[in-house]
This record gives structure tokens, C-alpha cells and sequence, in this order.
């Protein structure tokens, strides 16, 4: 596996300013926004991509409003977003849309990605401690409700979860419901 890491560039945003780093692995570019100053003990939030969550803000699922959080909390308290390149929980882009229509269909997020055969998560967090290890990160509190990035970083120190906790409403109750029961998050 080849690992190329960009150069770091400033990034202004409306939470705050922030940098921001790319990490190549393959054919995949994922990034990194983090504070000027990280504290000994960052904040950390794994992020998959959700092109339908973060820039259009749906509300079929908590994404946009989970990066949202992150956001606000980093800026204020200092650390990291790992964002992950990997659409619908690793599927894609093409293939979450079709998802989605069978999600509209009766079926829940896990039936809809086997549907299309796939398994119900193909998400890998493989490259979050290499990144961290990049910054000499061993120590975090890490921002999550996803048991499988704990059990992803064993060789880091979570030293606190914080809970990323968003409302539910009639557009994504089903999806946090089987996120909780089906996927074991800590909702």
C-alpha cells in the first residue's frame, strides 16, 4: 500500500480556522483538518464521507450534523477531523443512490446495501493510526458513537468517547434505530 501525504495548506471555515492535509493511500485521497495548536490530548473525529450529510445536509441520516458538532467542538477545544473517502459506509456515491431507492422501497439501510450485494458496512479504519502516529498522536478523545473506531485504534489511547448524539426526526428514525440495534452504535 503506498502512502503519499500532501503539503499543509491553510483552511478558513465559518467554525474557525484550521489546516488541512491530504493522505493518499492508493487510489484514495483523504484529508485531515486540525487546529494551529493541538492540545497533548486532542479531540478526534473519524469521519466517513457523506456526500448527501455534509453538503447537502440531508436528514435521512446524522452525518452532516455529526460533522457539524465536530466542527464546532474541535475549533473551540482544538484536535483533528480524519475524513475518511468512503461513500454509503464504502459502497459509493452510484451505489448509496441506489440505496436509497430502496430505502424508499421499505427497506432499512442494511437490507438496502444487501440488496445491491454488499455487506451492511465495508468502511475501514486501517489508516486512522498511521495518520495519528503522523503527528505523534497517542493519546485522544475520540468523538464517536461507532464501536468499530475503538476497536480500530488499539494501539492509541482513548482516553475519553464523547458521544456525537444528533435528534432524531420522521426522516432518520428508522436509520438511527437500526445503526443502535443492527450495528451495535452506542446511540
Amino acid at each position: 500500500m503506498s502512502l503519499q501525504i500532501s503539503n499543509i495548506a491553510k483552511l478558513p471555515t465559518q467554525y474557525g480556522n484550521f489546516k488541512i492535509q491530504s493522505f493518499k493511500e492508493n487510489e484514495l485521497e483523504h484529508f485531515i483538518i486540525f487546529t494551529e495548536e493541538l492540545p497533548l490530548i486532542p479531540f478526534i473525529r473519524i469521519h466517513s464521507e457523506c456526500l448527501t450529510g455534509d453538503v447537502f445536509k440531508s436528514i435521512k441520516c446524522d452525518c452532516g450534523e455529526q460533522l457539524d458538532f465536530a466542527m464546532k467542538k474541535i475549533a473551540k477545544e482544538g484536535g483533528m477531523i480524519i475524513y475518511l473517502r468512503q461513500e454509503g459506509r464504502g459502497i459509493g456515491l452510484f451505489n448509496k443512490v441506489n440505496a436509497y431507492a430502496f430505502q424508499d422501497h421499505g427497506f432499512n439501510t442494511i437490507e438496502a446495501n444487501e440488496k445491491l450485494g454488499f455487506e451492511a458496512d465495508l468502511r475501514k479504519f486501517d489508516l486512522v493510526p498511521k495518520i495519528l502516529k503522523e503527528f505523534k498522536i497517542d493519546k485522544i478523545k475520540l468523538m464517536t458513537n461507532n464501536p468499530r473506531k475503538l476497536s480500530a485504534l488499539e494501539d492509541i489511547e482513548i482516553v475519553e468517547r464523547i458521544p456525537v448524539l444528533i435528534s432524531s426526526c420522521e426522516y432518520n428514525y428508522e436509520y438511527l434505530k437500526v445503526k443502535k440495534e443492527e450495528l451495535g452504535h452506542l446511540l
